[in-house]
């Protein structure tokens, strides 16, 4: 028996739809989607995005997801104007013990480590 993957609930905090609509522009489509729950993926990362608004939980969850390029990565963040348009917050690239870095914090205040593979 092995373990076959790992789909965190992430709390989309008091703006569902903005959440919703934030993680299409980072390139997440939706592969199924019930009553506050939206199933997303992009290539083989998946997450459930929960309608849950809770700031002292969103502002303790981290996640980290591994890309191919983190400086694509943060230029086609910038290039979309994704802070501007949801208020999110993107930081430097930074290199860390395991890798190249980028944070972003999104609607909800969960922060999001995007680390080169």
């Amino acid at each position: 028996m092995k373990f076959l993957s790992l789909e965190p609930f992430v709390p989309s905090g008091s703006n569902f739809e903005g959440s919703r609509e934030f993680f299409q522009e980072l390139g997440f489509h939706i592969n199924w989607e019930v009553d506050g729950y939206i199933g997303f993926q992009r290539d083989e990362s998946r997450f459930v995005l929960q309608k849950f608004d809770n700031v002292e939980f969103a502002q303790n969850f981290m996640l980290s997801v591994k890309v191919s390029n983190v400086e694509e990565f943060r230029k086609s963040v910038l290039e979309k104007a994704l802070p501007q348009k949801y208020g999110i917050r993107i930081g430097q690239i930074i290199q860390q013990p395991y890798g190249m870095e980028v944070n972003i914090i999104d609607i909800a205040g969960v922060c999001w480590h995007f680390v080169e593979q």
